[in-house]
């Protein structure tokens, strides 16, 4: 039997979603078109606009489509033509590659131990003189780690020294309440995926006064700013994705109960297995995300033995060609080698059982009595 506990990977897809996908497969026009079947195309499309925006909590005209998080993203890089690019060190490679590729000036903003950003650090970054316009870019919340960033406090000092602001909310999308208007933050991104939304869909939302540059030259779909005609499937996805994740948010008891599945883990485990560190777990982090480290086994090691046992985790993040690689985020917290080689992620969604859960916590014995470290980790005392 499977058990899928890599929600910040890609979220499971939602039944209505697959069924919003198909209708909007049924429609014939193009959202560009002005006859009927063109009209209906595009009403479609602007639906998922307005839900999409609900769930980013600005106007619909404020949101541009595209092809994935990680364009979003080098859109935000690219248009604001910034003299300077400020990103936090635990920023996912969308951002950190291309901002070390533009001129005019790249820093990396530190993190403490816990994986937050150093807002002093950042008031000093700013302060250091600058040819043009200043773009600070940081995620809401690390996809490895989960840990929450000061949203609030860094487009407040931004502002403060007159930079613009790009929030990466990716991973916090449906988990955290983002509320772009009152953040006021210059720009922000989501991706559909992570909510259980198609692939291969994402948006830029951005502020009216905020002038982009292209990355697809060609018509004039989404205000000229994204050429190409729209994956309206993937976009009504998106939009029925975003008004569930938007339901769970305000008017029930799933992030509670996400909360709840990551806390009996996370308890579990550690009564069994004192050796365990739980990565960034002294600060706020997303409800569903634990970032576990079992020193002396490596983590590709635990991903591929519990792959075997049935269940689907991660080390790391997701983009890296299938790859396990050292994590630069772990890196940036100062985390002891020993511990970032060793450490997983664990992350559930709407769909995770308390049944998966427990099985997950018996596997451990399992899987750590069968690699190095387990004396270490006291394996023995794992329930079986």
């Amino acid at each position: 039997m499977s058990h899928y506990l890599d929600y910040n990977a890609t979220a499971l897809g939602r039944p209505e979603v697959g069924v919003a996908v198909a209708d909007a497969l049924a429609l014939a026009g193009n959202p560009s078109s002005v006859h009927a079947p063109g009209r209906r195309a595009r009403a479609c499309l602007e639906d998922a606009r307005a839900q999409v925006a609900a769930l980013a909590g600005t106007s619909p005209e404020n949101l541009l489509f595209t092809g994935s998080g990680t364009e979003a993203n080098n859109l935000a890089l690219s248009g604001p033509r910034p003299a300077r690019i400020l990103a936090s060190a635990i920023e996912h490679p969308s951002i950190l590659r291309p901002a070390a590729e533009r001129p005019g000036g790249f820093a990396l903003i530190p993190v403490d131990g816990h994986g937050v950003v150093d807002l002093g650090a950042l008031k000093a970054l700013l302060a250091e003189p600058s040819d043009g316009p200043v773009l600070v870019t940081v995620m809401m919340a690390n996809n490895e780690t989960g840990v929450l960033q000061p949203s609030e406090k860094v487009v407040e000092i931004a502002k403060q020294a007159g930079a613009l602001v790009h929030i990466d909310a990716v991973q916090a999308a449906g988990r955290v309440a983002l509320e772009f208007d009152r953040l006021g933050a210059d720009l922000m991104s989501l991706s559909a995926h992570k909510l259980g939304g198609p692939k291969g869909v994402g948006v830029l939302v951005k502020r009216a006064e905020i002038t982009l540059a292209p990355l697809i030259a060609g018509g004039g779909q989404e205000r000229s700013l994204r050429a190409g005609t729209e994956n309206l499937p993937g976009i009504a996805g998106f939009g029925r994705a975003a008004l569930s994740a938007l339901a769970e948010l305000t008017g029930g008891t799933e992030i509670e109960r996400q909360r709840d599945l990551r806390d009996r883990l996370e308890a579990a485990i550690a009564a069994a297995t004192p050796a365990v560190v739980v990565v960034g777990g002294q600060v706020p982090r997303l409800v569903n995300t634990s970032c576990l480290a079992f020193p002396g086994v490596a983590a590709e090691t635990l991903v591929i033995a519990f792959d075997l046992e049935g269940f689907a985790i991660s080390a790391g993040s997701a983009c890296s060609s299938g790859k396990v690689e050292a994590s630069h985020v772990l890196a940036a917290m100062d985390l002891a080698p020993g511990l970032a080689s060793s450490a997983i992620r664990v992350s559930v969604g709407y769909a995770t059982t308390i049944q998966e859960i427990d099985a997950f916590v018996a596997a451990c014995r399992v899987v750590l009595g069968r690699n190095a470290g387990a004396a270490a980790l006291g394996v023995d005392r794992l329930p079986a």
